[in-house]
């Protein structure tokens, strides 16, 4: 049939000003249209009330592709009905060579049903009713190429009906159809209702005679979607509900541009160490230079740095309060540390024990591989309390790990500028069957506690981690840009199950 035309919604309602009603099947085949594009039409119709629409259903029988071919060729059973006719007596061995081996394989058993053939003692098959013909082609052949309605469909015993369907030899085919007949809203011309008020509308004053669609103010909505943690926060808020458990008070951790002071020089790390310098750290253009920080602190870490105290010779190293101002990215959190322990020592009522905890980017000038970006995050916690030991430490970094479910742990001595003594922590990794690096710590030196001011017997514990590393063991994660930065995809975001550790 030939495509529906652009006028197809005018020719129906030309049709209704003629007959009350029509069946959209009868009308595509008058109009020589495609029945669904005229449904289509039809429907629009509808939406605006010019027309109502009735489903219908009518069904009737059509052969099959095997029930076509039983009516050119003959049915099975007839097949082998007329070989074994045709020979007298025929031995079961030799019918497939007869009549194929579909044909015996399915005729046989019914010849014998219908009783036409009979078997002798010697295996042999013979004629047991003379006459036969081949009603089941007679029965199918009305039937075949019936792709539409007919007018006068063929008619069948019910028996009969009932066995064809079930050999697979009919089938029943289904047309939708609508009666159509004059809706509340019925013209010969359809006049398009506006969805929405446009600028152009009130420009020209056409909104004052437009007839709008109505408003359907109980319609549900397309589903919003709501945002998706990220793999890394998840993680994260897993690690802080861990360290709050174990009475742990987070560190605000908003300064991302630190001073080199902060950074360095509080915590007692030589002016002249090379990690300070442009390979390893980004340095802010704009403002170069930190404007502030306390003068009496400042003075007290240089003659640390220059002289020494607390039982220390310092760096004997000249110190420049220009490289002190630098203003940098910060390298690590413990930058942030730094500033909660001077606030400590200096609070009204003095010192009194904390813990305190931080979970926050920090930033590297480093190369970029399947293992390192440029910017990170790092977990670091601290216990500041009178005479903590190295026993201390290791019992609280065995309860934080045991809490992620990482239970063998061992410790390496290890160099720090600020703790002394330092200790890597390593942990098994059950999946790469080895042991791996997740962290650092120590007790932080007397040099960067003394200048604060807090009590000399006052010990500082401390140790950290990446936040990406164990993310990406648990996530089985093999490149850290696939789980952060530009390259991570959004679809592995929105999959990514909820974090809980065991």
């Amino acid at each position: 049939m030939a495509p529906a035309t652009p006028d197809l919604e005018a020719q129906v309602l030309a049709a209704l000003q003629s007959t009350p009603k029509f069946d959209t099947y009868a009308q595509a085949k008058a109009l020589n249209v495609d029945h669904q594009a005229l449904v289509g039409a039809v429907k629009s119709l509808w939406a605006d009330g010019y027309v109502t629409m009735d489903q219908k259903s009518c069904s009737w029988l059509n052969a099959t592709k095997e029930g076509c071919d039983i009516s050119k060729n003959g049915s099975p059973e007839y097949k082998v009905y007329a070989a074994v006719s045709a020979a007298g007596s025929l031995p079961v061995a030799d019918l497939e060579k007869s009549v194929g081996k579909a044909s015996a394989k399915v005729g046989l058993g019914a010849a014998m049903r219908e009783k036409w053939l009979k078997k002798g003692g010697d295996g042999s098959l013979s004629v047991a009713k003379e006459g036969v013909a081949d009603a089941t082609r007679k029965m199918l052949e009305p039937f075949v190429g019936l792709s539409e309605p007919p007018a006068t469909p063929p008619v069948l015993q019910a028996n009969d009906e009932k066995q064809l369907l079930r050999r697979k030899l009919l089938k029943k085919e289904t047309l939708k159809q609508f009666e159509v007949a004059k809706g509340a809203n019925y013209s010969l011309e359809r006049k398009r209702k506006q969805g929405d008020l446009s600028v152009d509308m009130l420009r020209d004053g056409s909104w004052k005679t437009a007839d709008f669609k109505a408003y359907n103010y109980n319609a549900v909505g397309a589903p919003v979607g709501g945002g998706y943690f990220q793999p890394l926060l998840k993680v994260r808020a897993e690690f802080r509900k861990i360290l709050m458990g174990m009475g742990f008070e987070e560190m605000p951790t908003s300064k991302w541009v630190e001073s080199s002071f902060w950074n360095f020089d509080a915590l007692f790390q030589p002016q002249s160490h090379p990690a300070r310098d442009a390979h390893d750290t980004f340095f802010v253009k704009e403002p170069a230079s930190t404007l502030k920080w306390p003068a009496d602190y400042y003075e007290r870490v240089k003659n640390m740095h220059v002289s020494g105290g607390s039982g220390s010779i310092g760096h004997r190293c000249p110190f420049d309060e220009g490289e002190a101002r630098k203003q940098i990215l910060r390298t690590h959190t413990t930058a942030v540390s730094a500033r909660m322990l001077y606030q400590l020592a200096n609070r009204e009522g003095g010192f009194r024990p904390a813990k305190y905890f931080s979970i926050d980017r920090v930033f590297r000038n480093e190369t970029m591989d399947s293992t390192h970006l440029c910017e990170f995050h790092q977990v670091e916690g601290l216990v500041a309390d009178y005479d903590l030991n190295l026993g201390n430490l290791k019992c609280i970094i065995r309860t934080f790990f045991a809490e992620i479910g990482i239970t063998q742990l061992r410790f390496k001595p290890a160099f720090n500028p600020y703790t002394e003594p330092s200790m890597e922590v390593f942990g098994y990794h059950p999946d790469l069957k080895k042991w791996t690096e997740i962290g650092n710590s120590g007790i932080f030196r007397p040099e960067m506690l003394a200048p604060m001011g807090l009590p000399p017997n006052v010990r500082v514990i401390a140790w950290g981690l990446s936040l990406e590393r164990p993310t990406m063991i648990k996530y089985r994660i093999d490149n850290i840009r696939d789980l952060f930065g530009h390259k991570a995809e959004l679809a592995k975001t929105e999959a990514a199950p909820i974090c809980v550790f065991p």
